[in-house]
């Protein structure tokens, strides 16, 4: 359970820092992603992609981030609150001109061999459509 919780410890402090490829270290080749209200993705390259996309279009902060896990660590899940701002805009959403937003965020983990093989987030997208708007 410890070696799950400092896994997810360090993933979510390597996002905090902005080093993505510290992050694809902790996650497996065939990392399974589910983003909130979109298709599942398989694999560290789309994965990369995905981060890269995300950084392009979002500066994110999180904090007051809790980790939960059960006594063999290999479900995990983490909720916490995401700082951002909207910097430059994704089709399909509003138009980014710099807007703050703070919103919840739940996320659940699978792990395998150690590392992090699957990511599902969860978010409430009309209350981030709202706060950009």
């Amino acid at each position: 359970m410890n070696t799950t919780h400092e896994l997810i410890k360090n993933y979510y402090a390597a996002f905090n820092a902005k080093k993505f490829s510290d992050m694809l270290s902790f996650v497996t080749e065939d990392i399974i992603h589910d983003t909130n209200q979109g298709e599942r993705s398989v694999g560290k390259e789309i994965f990369t992609s995905f981060l890269a996309d995300m950084d392009k279009y979002y500066d994110e902060f999180l904090d007051s981030i809790v980790i939960m896990t059960n006594q063999d660590g290999t479900p995990a899940s983490a909720e916490f609150i995401c700082n951002g701002t909207y910097k430059s805009t994704c089709e399909g959403l509003p138009a980014a001109s710099g807007q703050k937003y703070k919103l919840p965020v739940g996320c659940f983990f699978e792990i395998k061999n150690n590392k992090i093989a699957r990511i599902t987030n969860y978010y409430n997208l009309p209350d981030w459509v709202n706060q950009v708007k």
